[in-house]
């Protein structure tokens, strides 16, 4: 890139100014004419070119456009020195002087002699100066003369007149001025390029990562804002000294310089102003961001938090038994329920739903967000609630239940196990139980007992409901049999070790013969298959939910009448995969080296990921829009997906990819065997297929082409360059600059065209970045001719048009780029010249040569007739390479019925060492 032009400032010649040999005394002429005086000065021929040069430049653009527009007057001091100097000075002046002059004023030398030459010289050399305005020579003893030309107010002391002026001052003035327009200049572009840095700033997704993004921007902010006040503060000094310099004396008066020094300040402090404050703006809306992106991040995190919190609180719940044996069991349950209701989760919960409604009270820029998680914290505690209020109602009831029982005395006899009855001392101590119940049993109620069976059969145990159903005078025979068994005298059993017994003969599993790895690829190829075949069904299970009435309540407006958009052709490929592809595969299970012929026999079909792949971006933009819905949430839970909707609908993209490299795999394993060259041929297809997707990706980014690109024929490559153009028409400058500064486009080939486009990169909603491609440019390739190599850089090659009217050189960023573009133009332009051998036959081998001479010519070959005779050989074989490179060229119609003519017309040339085409017709070419 060529570097900006800086304009010439007072340091960079801050020794020629001291040295006082020309100034600005901010003078003005009766019209407003500034004023520019060089004064005595005895080395001022002395003065080289370059520093005069320079001083009379920076001069000349200080005054303001509309002062410096209407003229210079200049007043060469030369009194005191001699005429000839004086001459040396006006020819000095005349010829370097960059500015619009309106008058020169000469005090001549005021002796005699040199008075009477001047006098003699001006009329004699008068039309020598050029300057082309009036030339005033004034005598220095006529001092007011001058003042008939300026007012002395206008004119320092030593010309007689009363400005004060301080040329050391007056640098001092001129330095501190631009240094501090430096400094706004600095201090806008930092401002700027800070925004420009916050504006592409991407928010972090973690609480850390937007602290630290938060103190770092901010810390910058307040170095910017420092910078910033300082500079304030320094042009407002400088502004008070030169509002002090006219307050010295209460008749001083500003000069017209001076008042335009006073208000350029002014304006710049001005602009610092406007520029702080629109910065504050900007700073305080990205401030609020990062400070809301941190509530959020805090808001999610929190949210997580609590959600597993809940989670493990309902598993708990859900876990809790509702029924138990006895009543202890049951009060035991009970204040496991209370502990799990008085956990702080719930509480906090609840906090964090009303935080984040909060949150979209203060017009949060994540409400959309937000308020899906409060409505799923609300969900899960109401959920829970509820659960637990129906599990405390069925414990309450269950208790109540047992007591009953237990004062029914069937608990009783539910706890006498049977085993310790089995011993006299458990008898007896079991029927002691019984007698002391059943003395007090005339007191209980036990009728109710089956009307208790009846009404909580649900909640009590089967042990439980067994003994309720039993007959009340389970009593009595329980008494009776205790009573048989107290009074038994039993034999003590003798333990016996049991016999030992072989254990049954346990038959190890078969190892499986090994297989070969083509089989292991072609089963991994088929269940994968299945898998894909099921994960699109999947899919098609949310499409079906659009059309559910019961779920359209929940359809958000952004989705209404966007299947197409949100789905694309996914039912066309979930149909060719389910119906055709599968069963070819599972076709050639026995036979893995004969998959490629299935890929060769859908080569077609598997075209139509090129449009799902085209719609994605849209689909990926819809959902970012609508994915956080209750409608896509409803549909998970109803079909029981662990993942959501948008990793489904990028396993099409993910699965054109992973056939390539299963069929790399299979190649590996098949080397010189059956079906090898089918699987590199598939394998080139689904490469080809792949490529064909990218390439269409990028194609529909395209902007601003008025035709239609389906006309275009098959895009064929695609990729970014630089470009440089040498066009023989246009603005001779605009081709030299071409030279220099490439153009970075990005070139689409096409069959019947080349079309030139700009790379854009566009963000939206904080996502990652997309191109799109602005049209600029197109070559009909009927008329495109190449040469593969340029001086200078082996990775650039030409692109030429109408006879190299148009030429395009191209630079590519890789040798192995540049190679692949020049051999698919090759081949364009080949099967273009093949296409149009059909009416090369119309042409006649004896054509006459001024159709040559046409054709050649039309292409501008650089032959001549004196150059021919005694270079036959070599121009001979130029002339065949020229043509040979010029079949590549559009207008092959024109001359390939006289290629082959022109071949051997040369062939006889060389072998007589004679060029003829000069004296055929007496033309000069050739």
């Amino acid at each position: 890139m060529q570097q900006e032009i800086r304009p010439l400032l007072a340091v960079d010649i801050i020794e020629q100014l001291h040295r006082q040999f020309a100034l600005l005394s901010g003078g003005r002429g009766k019209d407003g004419s500034p004023i520019i005086t060089f004064p005595e000065f005895p080395g001022f021929n002395e003065v080289s070119d370059e520093d005069f040069v320079n001083v009379v430049t920076y001069l000349t653009s200080i005054p303001s456009m509309d002062a410096a527009s209407i003229g210079f007057i200049i007043i060469l001091d030369r009194r005191k020195d001699r005429w000839n100097s004086a001459i040396t000075s006006l020819a000095r002046i005349a010829g370097s002087f960059p500015g619009n002059l309106q008058l020169v004023l000469v005090l001549k030398p005021s002796r005699l002699l040199q008075r009477a030459i001047a006098d003699f010289s001006m009329r004699l050399h008068r039309d020598d100066f050029k300057l082309k305005v009036p030339v005033s020579m004034l005598l220095s003893v006529w001092i007011l003369n001058l003042h008939g030309y300026i007012e002395k107010g206008q004119l320092t002391c030593d010309l007689g007149g009363t400005l004060d002026y301080c040329h050391s001052q007056w640098i001092h003035h001129r330095t501190a001025i631009e240094n501090f327009a430096l400094t706004v200049k600095s201090t806008a572009q930092m401002l700027q390029q800070f925004g420009t840095d916050l504006a592409e700033t991407e928010l972090p997704n973690d609480v850390q990562c937007t602290k630290d993004l938060l103190i770092t921007h901010t810390e910058k902010h307040d170095k910017l804002k420092d910078e910033l006040k300082l500079a304030i503060k320094q042009g407002n000094t400088l502004l008070s000294c030169i509002k002090d310099q006219a307050s010295k004396t209460e008749s001083h008066i500003l000069n017209p310089d001076e008042v335009e020094n006073q208000t350029t300040v002014e304006r710049l402090l001005a602009q610092l102003d406007e520029t702080e404050n629109a910065f504050e703006q900007f700073w305080s809306r990205h401030h609020l961001k990062l400070e809301q992106c941190l509530q959020l991040r805090h808001f999610e995190q929190d949210f997580r938090e609590v959600k597993v919190s809940l989670d493990g609180l309902m598993e708990t719940l859900l876990g809790l038994s509702d029924t138990g044996d006895c009543v202890a069991r049951m009060e035991h349950l009970l204040a496991d329920l209370k502990t799990l209701e008085d956990k702080e989760s719930l509480e906090k919960a609840q906090l964090h739903a009303q935080h984040g409604d909060q949150l979209i009270q203060s017009n949060h820029y994540a409400v959309d967000s937000i308020r899906p998680k409060c409505v799923e914290l609300r969900r899960i505690c109401d959920d829970f609630s509820n659960g637990a209020k129906k599990k405390r109602d069925v414990l309450t009831k269950s208790l109540e239940i047992h007591k009953r029982i237990d004062e029914s005395g069937v608990y009783l006899l539910a706890s006498q196990a049977v085993d310790r009855c089995q011993t006299q001392e458990g008898a007896e101590g079991a029927l002691q139980d019984i007698e002391c119940y059943m003395n007090t049993a005339k007191e209980q109620q036990l009728s109710h007992l089956k009307d208790l069976s009846s009404q909580y059969e649900i909640i009590l145990s089967e042990l439980v409901k067994v003994q309720m159903k039993s007959n009340p005078k389970m009593f009595e025979k329980r008494h009776t049999s205790l009573k048989k068994l107290s009074a038994k005298q039993t034999r003590p059993v003798q333990p016996v070790a049991p016999r030992p017994e072989s254990s049954p003969k346990r038959t190890s599993p078969k190892t499986p013969q090994p297989t070969a790895p083509s089989d292991h690829i072609m089963n991994e190829l088929i269940e994968t298959e299945r898998l894909y075949v099921e994960e699109h069904l999947w899919c098609i299970g949310y499409a079906a939910a659009l059309d559910d009435p019961e779920l359209f309540y929940l359809i958000p407006p952004s989705l209404e009448n966007k299947k197409e958009v949100l789905f694309g052709n996914l039912p066309e490929i979930y149909k060719f995969h389910q119906k055709v592809f599968l069963k070819e595969l599972e076709n050639s299970a026995e036979k893995p080296e004969l998959v490629g012929t299935c890929f060769l026999k859908q080569k077609e079909e598997l075209q139509i990921y090129e449009k799902y792949c085209q719609n994605k971006p849209r689909s990926e933009a819809l959902w970012r829009q609508c994915g956080d819905s209750l409608f896509f949430q409803e549909c998970q839970k109803r079909l029981d997906h662990k993942l959501s909707l948008d990793a489904y609908l990028l396993k099409p993209v993910q699965r054109i990819t992973k056939y390539q490299l299963m069929l790399k795999e299979m190649l590996k394993c098949s080397k010189n065997s059956e079906g090898t060259a089918e699987l590199e041929e598939a394998l080139a297809t689904m490469l080809d297929i792949i490529k064909s997707v990218n390439d269409s990706m990028h194609q529909i980014a395209i902007t601003g082409f008025e035709g239609n690109l389906n006309d275009l024929g098959k895009l064929l490559m695609q990729g970014s360059f630089n470009v440089w153009t040498d066009h023989k028409k246009g603005h001779s400058k605009v081709k030299d600059l071409a030279r220099f500064k490439p153009m970075q486009r990005h070139l689409f080939l096409y069959h019947k065209m080349l079309l030139f486009c700009k790379k854009r990169e566009e963000t939206s909603d904080g996502h990652e970045k997309s191109p799109s491609y602005s049209f600029k440019h197109s070559l009909k390739m009927s008329s495109v001719g190449i040469t593969e190599n340029v001086k200078g850089d082996i990775k650039k090659f030409e692109i030429w048009y109408n006879g190299r009217e148009e030429v395009y050189i191209v630079q590519a960023p890789l040798m192995e780029v540049k190679n692949t573009w020049v051999s698919e133009i090759r081949k364009v332009l080949t099967s273009q010249l093949e296409a149009c051998r059909g009416i090369s036959g119309q042409i006649s081998p004896s054509h006459d040569l001024s159709l040559i001479k046409t054709c050649l010519t039309c292409y501008k070959l650089p032959w001549r007739k004196h150059d021919l005779p005694c270079k036959t050989k070599i121009i001979s074989s130029q002339l065949h390479q020229k043509i040979t490179e010029n079949i590549y060229h559009a207008p092959m119609r024109y001359f390939i019925g006289v290629f082959n003519f022109a071949t051997k017309l040369l062939f006889v040339c060389r072998c007589k060492h004679i060029f003829t085409y000069g004296r055929y017709n007496n033309d000069s070419h050739f």
